[in-house]
């Protein structure tokens, strides 16, 4: 068996490297038409910044907003969502199971079709409507099922359990017992949920598309805004904004996700 998977490797990672590529390489070529005066001349036309800079001056204020909403957002599910995953693993009815199916919903439906019931059913207080609080609602609904099934699986253990039995045991109230002994007993799984919430939330485009309004947009809606100007290397440029600002942010919280993980394993 152990030969035929050493023999197997190498094909195996062939393919791996390809499919990398495959992806890769759309990404590499968004970026180098950026970076160039004219993509249908070619590098011969020269490299310059000046997309870049065009494109930081109209749709720069999109990048602190659309980080301060998925932030904005991780807080808020994590809020909600980690209680209410709670409130599921220790309660296995049929009430329960619906309810989870149901703000499951907001992720099979389609984002227009969430963001029109929002708008149909707040959009009438305009100071709400004119504001980023209204975007920041619609990511929390749409963010909010991946921060409660990746906790409540977590807590659903049969170790947890008989620990959270025995603090009972001991006397400890269930607030104790839920921030002295459930939260970090999953706290690995809260940051999981918290980087997959964050990451959703800012590269949501369809739901967000429906909720902006002028003055309230965020990067991916900045970045149709620009592929819609027709031309090739601000909608490039663009994409090379977003990736310089969102790289070196989930890269960060990867880092803290793996030392989360090093100092409370599983």
């Amino acid at each position: 068996m152990s030969q035929t998977l050493n023999k197997k490797a190498p094909i195996l990672s062939v393919i791996t490297w390809l499919v990398c590529l495959f992806m890769i390489l759309p990404m590499l070529l968004s970026i180098y038409a950026g970076l160039i005066n004219n993509f249908s001349v070619g590098y011969k036309s020269g490299f310059t910044f000046r997309w870049i800079n065009e494109v930081w001056s109209v749709y720069g204020g999109t990048v602190g907003w659309s980080i301060a909403i998925a932030l904005a957002c991780v807080a808020s599910t994590l809020i909600i969502g980690v209680p209410c995953a709670y409130a599921l693993a220790r309660n296995p009815s049929r009430w329960a199971r619906a309810f989870e199916e149901l703000i499951t919903l907001p992720v099979a439906v389609p984002g227009l079709a969430s963001a029109l019931a929002l708008i149909l059913a707040y959009g009438q207080i305009s100071f709400f409507r004119q504001s980023f609080a209204f975007i920041l609602v619609g990511h929390i609904v749409f963010t909010l099922p991946f921060m409660v099934r990746t906790v409540a699986s977590a807590l659903q253990k049969n170790e947890l359990i008989a620990i959270e039995e025995a603090a009972r045991t001991l006397g400890a109230s269930f607030p104790r017992r839920f921030i002295g002994v459930i939260v970090p007993a999953v706290f690995p799984a809260v940051v999981a949920g918290s980087m997959m919430v964050f990451t959703l939330s800012i590269g949501e485009f369809n739901l967000t598309w429906m909720l902006h309004t002028p003055l309230t947009r965020t990067l991916p809606v900045g970045l149709a805004d620009s592929y819609a100007s027709m031309r090739l290397e601000i909608g490039s440029a663009y994409t090379l904004v977003f990736f310089a600002v969102i790289l070196p942010v989930l890269w960060i919280m990867q880092t803290v996700a793996n030392i989360v993980q090093k100092n409370y394993g599983n």
